[in-house]
Protein backbone atom coordinates (compact mmCIF):
# COMPACT_ATOMS: atom_id res chain seq x y z
CA UNK A 1 0.00 0.00 0.00
CA UNK A 2 1.11 3.60 -1.34
CA UNK A 3 0.25 6.50 0.30
CA UNK A 4 1.47 10.05 -1.23
CA UNK A 5 0.56 13.50 -0.51
CA UNK A 6 1.42 16.54 -2.89
CA UNK A 7 -0.93 19.99 -0.96
CA UNK A 8 1.26 22.11 -3.47
CA UNK A 9 0.36 20.17 -6.52
CA UNK A 10 -2.43 17.58 -5.75
CA UNK A 11 -4.41 19.65 -3.29
CA UNK A 12 -4.93 19.22 0.59
CA UNK A 13 -6.14 15.21 -0.94
CA UNK A 14 -4.43 11.82 0.35
CA UNK A 15 -3.83 9.43 -2.43
CA UNK A 16 -3.76 5.57 -0.51
CA UNK A 17 -3.12 2.83 -3.53
CA UNK A 18 -3.51 -0.71 -2.47
CA UNK A 19 -3.29 -2.32 -5.87
CA UNK A 20 -2.10 -2.71 -9.06
CA UNK A 21 -4.84 -1.00 -11.33
CA UNK A 22 -3.59 -2.91 -14.31
CA UNK A 23 -3.98 -0.26 -16.70
CA UNK A 24 -7.82 -1.18 -16.70
CA UNK A 25 -10.66 1.63 -16.53
CA UNK A 26 -11.77 2.74 -13.05
CA UNK A 27 -14.96 3.88 -11.45
CA UNK A 28 -15.04 6.59 -8.58
CA UNK A 29 -17.40 6.58 -5.88
CA UNK A 30 -17.50 9.72 -3.68
CA UNK A 31 -19.31 9.98 -0.37
CA UNK A 32 -18.35 13.01 1.53
CA UNK A 33 -14.34 13.32 1.71
CA UNK A 34 -13.81 9.78 0.72
CA UNK A 35 -13.53 8.54 -2.67
CA UNK A 36 -12.82 4.69 -3.69
CA UNK A 37 -11.60 3.63 -6.56
CA UNK A 38 -12.40 0.11 -8.27
CA UNK A 39 -11.00 -0.93 -11.80
CA UNK A 40 -13.50 -2.81 -13.72
CA UNK A 41 -12.45 -6.13 -11.96
CA UNK A 42 -14.04 -4.95 -9.46
CA UNK A 43 -10.63 -4.87 -7.61
CA UNK A 44 -10.29 -1.67 -5.07
CA UNK A 45 -6.83 -0.30 -6.52
CA UNK A 46 -6.85 3.27 -3.88
CA UNK A 47 -8.47 5.17 -2.11
CA UNK A 48 -8.50 9.74 -1.76
CA UNK A 49 -8.97 11.51 1.30
CA UNK A 50 -9.99 14.99 0.90
CA UNK A 51 -9.30 17.80 3.26
CA UNK A 52 -6.69 15.66 4.98
CA UNK A 53 -5.71 18.31 7.17
CA UNK A 54 -8.48 18.59 8.96
CA UNK A 55 -8.24 15.33 10.53
CA UNK A 56 -4.40 14.68 11.01
CA UNK A 57 -0.97 16.43 9.75
CA UNK A 58 0.81 14.73 6.83
CA UNK A 59 4.81 14.81 7.26
CA UNK A 60 6.67 15.33 3.88
CA UNK A 61 5.76 15.58 -0.04
CA UNK A 62 5.41 12.56 -2.62
CA UNK A 63 5.19 9.08 -0.75
CA UNK A 64 4.80 9.41 3.06
CA UNK A 65 5.08 6.98 5.36
CA UNK A 66 1.47 7.27 8.20
CA UNK A 67 1.47 5.45 11.80
CA UNK A 68 -1.01 2.72 12.72
CA UNK A 69 -2.96 5.25 14.97
CA UNK A 70 -3.23 7.61 11.39
CA UNK A 71 -4.13 4.64 9.18
CA UNK A 72 -6.92 3.87 11.95
CA UNK A 73 -8.21 7.59 11.45
CA UNK A 74 -8.67 6.77 8.00
CA UNK A 75 -10.52 3.80 7.79
CA UNK A 76 -12.50 5.80 10.89
CA UNK A 77 -13.45 8.11 7.82
CA UNK A 78 -14.41 5.34 5.63
CA UNK A 79 -16.37 3.93 7.94
CA UNK A 80 -18.21 7.36 8.78
CA UNK A 81 -18.03 7.84 4.78
CA UNK A 82 -20.38 4.48 4.40
CA UNK A 83 -18.24 2.12 3.16
CA UNK A 84 -17.47 -1.13 4.67
CA UNK A 85 -13.80 -1.90 3.74
CA UNK A 86 -10.75 -0.84 5.81
CA UNK A 87 -7.12 -0.60 5.49
CA UNK A 88 -4.77 -2.70 5.99
CA UNK A 89 -2.40 -1.10 8.85
CA UNK A 90 0.72 -2.07 6.88
CA UNK A 91 3.43 0.22 7.81
CA UNK A 92 6.39 -1.93 7.19
CA UNK A 93 9.24 -0.29 4.93
CA UNK A 94 9.18 -1.20 1.16
CA UNK A 95 12.76 -0.05 0.00
CA UNK A 96 14.71 -1.95 2.19
CA UNK A 97 18.22 -3.65 2.49
CA UNK A 98 18.15 -7.43 0.75
CA UNK A 99 20.73 -10.27 0.30
CA UNK A 100 21.09 -12.06 -2.60
CA UNK A 101 20.84 -15.95 -1.55
CA UNK A 102 20.58 -17.28 -5.09
CA UNK A 103 20.96 -16.15 -8.90
CA UNK A 104 21.34 -18.04 -11.99
CA UNK A 105 20.58 -17.36 -15.60
CA UNK A 106 17.00 -16.64 -17.35
CA UNK A 107 16.22 -19.78 -19.37
CA UNK A 108 15.07 -17.35 -22.37
CA UNK A 109 17.30 -14.47 -21.71
CA UNK A 110 20.75 -13.66 -22.38
CA UNK A 111 20.71 -10.78 -20.24
CA UNK A 112 18.17 -11.66 -17.20
CA UNK A 113 19.18 -13.70 -14.11
CA UNK A 114 16.26 -14.69 -11.69
CA UNK A 115 17.39 -14.21 -8.03
CA UNK A 116 15.97 -15.41 -4.72
CA UNK A 117 16.68 -12.50 -2.41
CA UNK A 118 15.98 -12.19 1.32
CA UNK A 119 14.16 -9.20 2.66
CA UNK A 120 13.80 -9.34 6.21
CA UNK A 121 12.18 -11.58 8.93
CA UNK A 122 12.89 -14.64 6.69
CA UNK A 123 11.11 -13.40 3.57
CA UNK A 124 12.75 -13.98 0.42
CA UNK A 125 11.33 -12.75 -2.76
CA UNK A 126 11.76 -14.49 -6.50
CA UNK A 127 13.27 -10.96 -8.27
CA UNK A 128 13.90 -11.08 -11.91
CA UNK A 129 17.12 -8.28 -12.47
CA UNK A 130 18.64 -7.30 -15.60
CA UNK A 131 22.06 -5.63 -14.16
CA UNK A 132 25.06 -7.33 -15.35
CA UNK A 133 26.43 -7.19 -12.03
CA UNK A 134 24.18 -9.12 -9.54
CA UNK A 135 25.08 -12.03 -8.26
CA UNK A 136 24.84 -14.67 -5.82
CA UNK A 137 25.60 -13.16 -1.59
CA UNK A 138 25.29 -9.31 -2.61
CA UNK A 139 23.90 -6.93 -0.65
CA UNK A 140 21.40 -4.57 -2.28
CA UNK A 141 18.43 -2.44 -2.02
CA UNK A 142 14.89 -4.49 -2.86
CA UNK A 143 11.88 -2.05 -3.65
CA UNK A 144 9.00 -4.79 -2.51
CA UNK A 145 5.78 -4.27 -4.38
CA UNK A 146 3.74 -1.59 -3.08
CA UNK A 147 7.12 0.23 -3.07
CA UNK A 148 7.21 3.87 -4.73
CA UNK A 149 10.48 4.64 -6.47
CA UNK A 150 11.89 8.52 -5.78
CA UNK A 151 10.30 9.46 -9.61
CA UNK A 152 6.70 8.12 -8.71
CA UNK A 153 7.31 4.52 -10.49
CA UNK A 154 5.36 2.18 -8.57
CA UNK A 155 6.73 -1.80 -7.90
CA UNK A 156 4.01 -4.40 -8.13
CA UNK A 157 4.59 -7.66 -9.03
CA UNK A 158 4.80 -8.77 -12.46
CA UNK A 159 6.28 -11.34 -15.23
CA UNK A 160 9.55 -11.14 -17.35
CA UNK A 161 9.72 -13.50 -20.15
CA UNK A 162 7.32 -16.06 -18.43
CA UNK A 163 9.21 -15.69 -15.10
CA UNK A 164 7.28 -14.05 -11.90
CA UNK A 165 9.53 -11.38 -10.13
CA UNK A 166 8.09 -9.96 -7.18
CA UNK A 167 10.40 -6.92 -6.63
CA UNK A 168 13.30 -4.45 -8.07
CA UNK A 169 16.38 -4.74 -7.10
CA UNK A 170 17.54 -0.87 -7.20
CA UNK A 171 20.48 1.05 -8.83
CA UNK A 172 22.50 4.19 -7.12
CA UNK A 173 20.68 5.96 -10.12
CA UNK A 174 16.90 4.86 -9.78
CA UNK A 175 16.68 5.55 -6.17
CA UNK A 176 17.70 9.00 -6.90
CA UNK A 177 20.75 9.00 -4.49
CA UNK A 178 23.26 11.99 -4.78
CA UNK A 179 26.52 11.44 -6.97
CA UNK A 180 25.10 8.56 -8.41
CA UNK A 181 27.29 6.99 -11.26
CA UNK A 182 25.78 6.90 -14.38
CA UNK A 183 27.63 3.59 -15.31
CA UNK A 184 24.33 0.37 -15.66
CA UNK A 185 24.47 -1.45 -12.59
CA UNK A 186 22.64 -2.17 -9.13
CA UNK A 187 23.90 -0.64 -5.94
CA UNK A 188 25.77 -2.95 -3.89
CA UNK A 189 26.42 -2.55 -0.72
CA UNK A 190 28.57 -3.22 2.00
CA UNK A 191 28.19 -6.43 3.86
CA UNK A 192 27.48 -5.11 7.31
CA UNK A 193 24.36 -3.62 5.86
CA UNK A 194 21.45 -4.98 7.76
CA UNK A 195 18.98 -7.38 5.99
CA UNK A 196 15.18 -5.57 6.15
CA UNK A 197 16.14 -2.26 7.13
CA UNK A 198 14.99 1.00 5.29
CA UNK A 199 16.78 2.19 2.82
CA UNK A 200 16.78 5.90 2.53
CA UNK A 201 16.45 7.31 -0.75
CA UNK A 202 16.61 10.55 -2.16
CA UNK A 203 14.41 12.69 -3.79
CA UNK A 204 12.99 13.51 -7.60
Amino acid sequence: MIFAYNKEYVSDTLLAITADDKGLEQTVERKGNVAQIKNEEGTIVGWNFFSISEVMTIEGRGQVTLTKEQIQQLNTMIKEAGFSEELPADTEPKIVVGYVKSCVEHPDSDHLSITETEVGDGEVLQIVCGAANIRKGLKVVVAKPGAMMPDGLMIWPGTLRGVESFGMICSAKELHLEGAPMKKGILELPQDAVVGEAFPVGKA
